[in-house]
């Protein structure tokens, strides 16, 4: 119904919530700076994979349900009621003198469902520069983090991600007292799994509101996988041929009622995050917390290439 627009050793990770969604723009550089109050000149390699970016806020739609049920008070729910960091743990080994990381290789989703940073112990690095031996696989940086997902701008970058396979990362600090590499594996986010993951979340958060818990809408299943690809085309309620959302999966004549929630972007890269924007969203909380529901159909489609790569749908009904 509603609509909207996620390693340990070497590398920190944080997740949280809002909606936002990056575009991207040039390209940038430099290759020296002074060092020991600009007695000594020293070169540093050419940052010709970093990228400028332009951060703008893409909203979520309201949510949209053909039910006009009333909606019983809820309890207020803080982040970690539905939405879990869980899948990285904080690291606070220091990392060694002159190195960055304390691990040598990662695996992330494509999606992609964190940013790359450097030890978390670290900190007052300065300006560092960052490069990519691939760049069919991660073609480079942007000069910040997405700090609406709880990463830090000093010690962190958002990848631009461009295909499956494995790069080299090299990172260093222009005064030459940190360089280290890591490898890091890209591979597809788990579609399937994810979709159901979705389900769980939100059936922890009925659970804690004393509602029944919803179970998977297979009639409306093949629907909240058109809906998510249609958002591709078109991010409305209205589908792209004109009719209305509920026509993927229209109410049956003996009756029952309805509603859809959507999500597009890179603030919403994992089951966590879509949820937690979801919930940060009055109308579309409601429809979760919607006590005439009994079913909930998820869509997801991820499409590296497109303009938001992610694209989520949830689907209520009561048939």
């Amino acid at each position: 119904m509603e609509q909207g627009q996620h390693h340990s050793k070497k590398m920190t990770i944080l997740l949280s919530i809002n909606a936002a969604a990056v575009l991207i723009a040039g390209v940038l550089i430099a290759s020296a700076i002074w060092l020991n109050g600009g007695l000594t000149f020293r070169a540093v390699d050419e940052r010709s994979d970093t990228v400028d970016d332009a951060i703008g806020e893409l909203e979520l739609l309201e949510s949209v349900s053909d039910s006009k049920a009333n909606i019983k008070d809820t309890k207020t729910l803080g982040n970690d009621d539905y939405i879990s960091t869980a899948s990285h743990e904080f690291d606070n080994t220091p990392v060694p003198a002159g190195e960055l990381w304390n691990e040598s290789a990662i695996t992330i989703y494509a999606t992609p469902d964190i940013d790359l940073c450097v030890g978390g112990d670290l900190s007052d690095l300065g300006e560092m520069y960052w490069q990519t031996s691939d760049t069919s696989v991660i073609s480079g940086f942007y000069n910040s983090a997405r700090t609406w997902l709880g990463f830090n701008d000093e010690t962190c970058r958002y990848p631009r991600i461009s295909g499956i396979g494995t790069t080299t990362i090299t990172a260093g600090t222009y005064d030459g007292l940190r360089k280290d590499s890591i490898t890091v594996t890209v591979i597809m986010p788990p579609a399937d799994q994810w979709k159901h993951e979705v389900l769980t979340l939100v059936n922890k958060i009925r659970t804690k509101n004393e509602l029944e818990q919803l179970s998977w809408g297979y009639t409306c299943e093949e629907a909240a996988e058109i809906r998510a690809k249609e958002t591709m085309v078109l991010y409305a309620h209205n589908r792209p041929d004109g009719s209305k959302w509920s026509t993927v999966c229209p109410v049956p004549s003996s009756g029952g009622v309805s509603g859809e929630n959507l999500a597009i972007g890179n603030a919403a890269v994992s089951p966590a995050t879509v949820v937690a924007l979801w919930m940060g969203s009055e109308t579309h909380r409601a429809n979760i917390l919607n006590p005439d529901f009994t079913k909930l159909a998820v869509g997801f489609n991820f499409e590296l290439d497109s303009d938001y790569k992610t694209y989520w749908s949830q689907f209520f009904s009561t048939y």
